[in-house]
C-alpha cells in the first residue's frame, strides 16, 4: 500500500497545487504569445506616411477655374 500513495504523489491530477500552478504558467504563456502576436500584427500592417494624392484643383477649398 506504500508503494502506492509513493507513486500518485507526482501525480498532477491528484495534487491541486502542482496543476493549478501548471494550469496558471500555460494561461500566462498563452496570454504573453497573444500580445508578441498582436504587437506583430500591429508593425506588419503599419502606417507607412502620408500617401501623394493627385487632388484636382476644381475640388479645393479655394478652387481654381479655368
Amino acid at each position: 500500500m506504500e508503494q502506492n500513495t509513493l507513486e500518485n504523489k507526482n501525480d498532477i491530477t491528484l495534487d491541486r497545487v502542482a496543476s493549478s500552478r501548471f494550469i496558471f504558467y500555460v494561461t500566462f504563456a498563452c496570454v504573453i504569445a497573444f500580445a508578441l502576436g498582436g504587437c506583430y500584427n500591429l508593425y506588419k500592417h503599419h502606417y507607412k506616411g502620408k500617401p501623394e494624392v493627385a487632388v484636382p484643383e476644381s475640388t479645393l477649398y479655394s478652387p481654381k477655374y479655368k
